[in-house]
């Protein structure tokens, strides 16, 4: 009779089979796996691997006790007498024809990204992978690319063989078109000499690019300062927000400055820097012929190596070293072609012409100087002159 009974009971259930997709309510959740009942003599378990690919999600968050939902069965006894389910793999199958789908339109998807790898990013939609290679997650190279982890991106499939579990995604292509859009409208919108804002992109020993909006600017090391940079690193940081100058435009290339008319220290110079002048500055550079001395941030002036002292020298790192500070005159001062000269041997002393004379070449002066009055002395016996000379007219 419990014989009958049991194959009654089991005739009340529904059969099911491996592979075949059921509905069950969930009738308790834990942290690592849910429970349905999906009208079957055994319940249904999905494990929290069989859920989702995405490791962090929480099952006790994503769904509730009461919810509907769809699983594959993967097992009709899991070794403990129940239904082993997988929601994952039957959001992946939907998920596949979703990706088929995109792929035959060139649809545009969107998807969160679950892992950075050293070759690219690994992005889900409806469960089903999508590989996207590092040379196509951007317009430009990016070597670290952690900063999409967790991101929901835009991309389109380029390439879909679900048996070989490779579908590779391209983001690159919607991000240049995006820049040649915005491109488009910046160079609509600029012109030469207009002060723009825009972030650092990228530095170089050169100079920066500096992103406008979809386009990169080149800020050159020589047009970041009225001063002299030794290196733009020191002066810049990538992410940084600058505000230029639209130097020039050539075609594509845009080139940029930070001299700010306003900033300019020629201005005014040829008063503060009028020849006559006494000044001091700092040693910035040297060559064999002379001096580059900074007076102020862009303003350097030339002390030539003759005029450094009165002694001959033959090149200035001989006496001076740079960052030395140096007080010279200005002796030369050129606006047009902003060049300044300086002397430090024209604040040193006047010399006296015959100072470090021997003693032997300053005596015929001196005895030049007596010997006139030694010619008019008169003769050794005493006579008058005029005695002499008449005595020697009579004889």
């Amino acid at each position: 009779m419990s014989e009958d009974f049991g194959q009654m009971l089991d005739e009340t259930f529904k059969t099911i089979h491996t592979g075949e997709i059921v509905e069950g309510t969930i009738i308790d959740v834990k942290p690592d796996e849910i429970i349905l009942n999906i009208g079957y003599k055994s319940e249904g378990i999905i494990t929290k691997n069989e859920y989702s690919n995405d490791s962090s999600v929480d099952l006790t968050s994503a769904v509730k006790v009461g919810d509907k939902m769809e699983a594959k069965v993967l097992k009709l006894n899991d070794g403990e007498g129940q239904v082993l389910l997988t929601y994952k793999r039957l959001a992946q199958d939907r998920g596949n024809k979703r990706l088929e789908e995109a792929f035959e339109n060139k649809e545009v998807l969107k998807g969160k990204v679950i892992r950075v790898l050293d070759g690219g990013l690994s992005v889900v939609v409806e469960d089903s992978r999508v590989f996207i290679p590092a040379s196509l997650v951007s317009d430009t190279f990016e070597k670290d690319l952690s900063k999409y982890m967790d991101q929901e991106i835009e991309f389109i499939i380029t390439e879909f063989n679900p048996r070989r579990r490779r579908v590779i995604g391209d983001r690159k292509v919607l991000v240049k078109a995006e820049n040649e859009e915005k491109r488009k409208e910046l160079f609509e919108k600029i012109s030469i000499g207009d002060v723009v804002e825009g972030v650092v992109k990228n530095i170089t020993d050169f100079g920066c690019f500096v992103d406008l909006g979809g386009v990169d600017g080149l800020l050159h090391i020589s047009e970041m300062s009225w001063g002299h940079i030794d290196s733009p690193k020191n002066v810049f940081k990538v992410g940084e927000e600058v505000k230029v100058i639209i130097k020039d435009i050539n075609g594509s290339k845009i080139a940029l400055s930070r001299k700010f008319e306003d900033e300019n220290p020629w201005k005014g110079a040829s008063t503060k820097y009028a020849i006559g002048n006494t000044v001091t500055g700092k040693v910035a550079r040297m060559t064999d012929f002379g001096a580059f001395v900074e007076l102020e941030p862009g303003i350097d002036a030339l002390l030539h190596v003759s005029q450094i002292s009165r002694e001959h020298i033959n090149k200035p790192s001989d006496v001076l070293k740079k960052g030395q500070e140096v007080t010279a005159k200005i002796v030369d001062f050129d606006e047009e072609n902003k060049k300044i000269s300086l002397s430090v041997k024209a604040l040193l002393p006047a010399e006296d012409d015959q100072a470090g004379k021997p003693a032997e070449e300053a005596a015929p002066s001196e005895s030049a100087e007596e010997a006139a009055p030694v010619a008019d002395e008169p003769a050794e016996n005493n006579e008058p002159a005029e005695d002499k000379a008449e005595g020697t007219a009579e004889e």
